[in-house]
This record gives structure tokens, sequence and C-alpha cells, in this order.
């Protein structure tokens, strides 16, 4: 009997066997503005990435962006942050740091988690129900951190080098906002946890270009203790842990691995597809998210296809172990999103047809 797709994406992550890789395309709203009917005219090729994709739903002129992503606009999350807009479409920067200055810490007041995640207000109510409908539907249940959630967050807090200068010089009050930080979302896990889920996700980008942004010593004394306490309770519930970060992180890879994650999302070309086969390949499900950077938004589409085929070939097994992310972004042309589209599905069989 043919897995379900939970049932699919659970066998994988656990790396006991499956039946095709598990993929997602997930397309910027920067990309739907850039693109507009040409990549409609893509994606109704494609209804088994898009299904029910129909042509005219989304009024281009009239597109409602998301707070942190408009053009010259200013917004402020449930932290006091303030984030500024550069691109239509395309996720700002913080500029606008509420704890710059430690001398306001000690008035400074954390959200509150029953009615605030990270960037606005949450329904807990909405939540659990939306989780009882994929339960009942037998759907894949899968919830998750806002990107973010304790390294960029205390960047967002402090400014980058007030935070870097804070761990270097052993700052005794960095240690007092992570465990606010931690405390503060331990509350949304174990309120997701309550609802049965399958999957719980923690992103964040602790990666730069070249290197990560912290070596080993720094992550195990200010980061590591922090993951594992969030990460602890979703090991003893039995739910699989995914830990997203973009940027080069194989200087720190061991010491994310031992805190506790068993899906691991990371760049392909930025770590190296090496890398990634002889540090990660067989001792964690690799999610890997293909290059952003140059094939996909520049390349061919022959070479898009070249590079799907030998991630899979290099990182996929037939006990699973292996998944398939692709964010699309500017300039990336309509004709390489169907190039991406049609090699992910030709090799998503690739290790059982």
């Amino acid at each position: 009997m043919a897995l379900t797709e939970r049932e699919n994406y659970l066998r994988t992550a656990s790396m006991t066997g499956g039946e095709w890789i598990p993929t997602r395309v997930s397309i910027s709203d920067a990309s739907w503005d850039q693109l507009r009917g040409d990549l409609e005219d893509v994606l109704v090729h494609h209804p088994a990435f898009f299904p029910g994709f129909e042509k005219g739903r989304r009024d281009f002129d009239n597109y409602e962006f998301g707070p942190q992503s408009r053009k010259g606009e200013a917004f402020v999350d449930s932290y006091g942050c303030v984030w500024h807009g550069e691109v239509d479409g395309i996720v700002g920067i913080v500029e606008g740091h509420p704890l710059e200055s430690w001398d306001d810490f000690e008035a400074f007041e954390m959200p509150d988690p029953e009615t605030h995640k990270p960037l606005g207000p949450v329904d807990w109510d909405a939540e659990r129900q939306r989780m009882a409908r994929l339960k009942e539907q037998g759907k894949l249940r899968s919830a998750g951190t806002e990107h973010g959630f304790l390294f960029l967050r205390l960047y967002y807090l402090r400014g980058f080098e007030n935070l870097m200068m804070d761990m270097a010089t052993g700052e005794p009050r960095l240690q007092k906002l992570i465990d606010m930080i931690v405390d503060y979302t331990l509350y949304q896990v174990e309120r997701y946890l309550e609802m049965d889920i399958d999957v719980f996700g923690f992103a964040e980008d602790l990666g730069a270009q070249t290197s990560s942004v912290m070596g080993p010593r720094m992550f195990d004394r200010w980061i590591a203790p922090a993951y594992r306490r969030l990460i602890e309770p979703c090991e003893r519930a039995g739910v699989h842990v995914h830990n997203h970060s973009d940027g080069y992180v194989m200087d720190i890879i061991d010491q994310l691995l031992e805190v506790g994650m068993t899906i691991c999302n990371i760049q392909d070309l930025v770590n190296g597809v090496e890398n990634i086969q002889d540090k990660l390949k067989g001792r964690v499900c690799i999610d890997l998210d293909i290059d952003r950077q140059s094939i996909v938004p520049h390349g061919t589409p022959r070479e898009i296809d070249e590079l799907i085929e030998y991630e899979v070939r290099t990182l996929g097994s037939d006990n699973g172990g292996l998944m398939l992310t692709c964010g699309i972004y500017p300039p990336t042309p309509a004709e390489n999103v169907d190039a991406v589209l049609t090699a992910l599905q030709k090799y998503q069989d690739f290790w059982w047809g």
C-alpha cells in the first residue's frame, strides 16, 4: 500500500525508508511581484506541487505584502524591534534595537506568550483547531518558531556589534536576556506539543557566506544550552526537531547535531555538497536548501537539472534521510522556476524508481 505524504515524511525523517523524496518550493512575494503572469503560466503546469492552482487569483497591483516586507515602511514587532523594508516581498532588516543600551534592560518588558508571538498576536484556540483538522485529515502536523527565535533575536534586541562584544566579554546580563527569551519561546513549544504535532521547527541563521557567525566555543557557551532547553520537551514527546540555518555552518555542525535535531535544513553550495555528505549523511535527515545564489537564479535549465540530480545521487538513499527545499527569489526567471519544478519531480523517486 502506498504511503501517505505524512507517513512518507516521517519515514524519511527517521531514515527508515520511504517512497519518494519530500520536496517543497517556496516562492517569495518578491518573485511573484517580478514574474506575475509568467509565473502563473509555470505553476498551472505543475499541479503535483501546486494542486488546484488557478490563474488570476492574485491581484498583483493591490497585493498586501507582509508587515516586515513593505518597501520604505517600518514595522514594530512584539519585542519592540523596528524593521525597515527595502524591497516589496523581501523581509527587511532590524534598525531599531530596544536594548541597544543595557541601561534600558531593567525597564524592558517581554511580550506575553499567551497573546503574542514575536511578530504579532496569536490565537491559540485557532491553532488548536487547525492542528485538529490536520489530524482528522491524516496530514502532517508541523509547527515552529518564527524565524530568528534566539541568536537573531538577541541581535535584533542589542544590535549585532553589541551582541558580539557581549559574547566576547562575558556580559552577565546577556545570560539573563537569553533565559528570558527561552522562557518565552518554551511556552510556545509546550503549547504546540499539547496539540499532538509531528514536527517542531527552530529557525534562524547562524552562518555567513564563508564561516559561521560564531565558533564552537561561543556556540557552546551561549547558544547550545538554550537550544537544549527548547529541544528536550520535543525529544520527550517523540516529536521530530527541524532545525534551519542559512549560511556556512560547518564550523559548528557537530554542536548543532549534539543539541538534538533530527532534521537539518542546510544550504547546499554555501556549505559544500561533499562536506554535507561527509558530516551529515546517515547521521541526521538532511533537508537540503537548493542553491538560491547562483545556479537557480542565473544558471540554465540544464545546470539546474544537473545540480539537483547530483545532490539526490550524493545525499540520498533508499533509507530516506533526504528532503529538498527550494526558495525562489529575484532575479530568478520563470523558465528557471519551471526547471526547478521539473527536476524535483523527475528525481523525486530516484532511489525507488
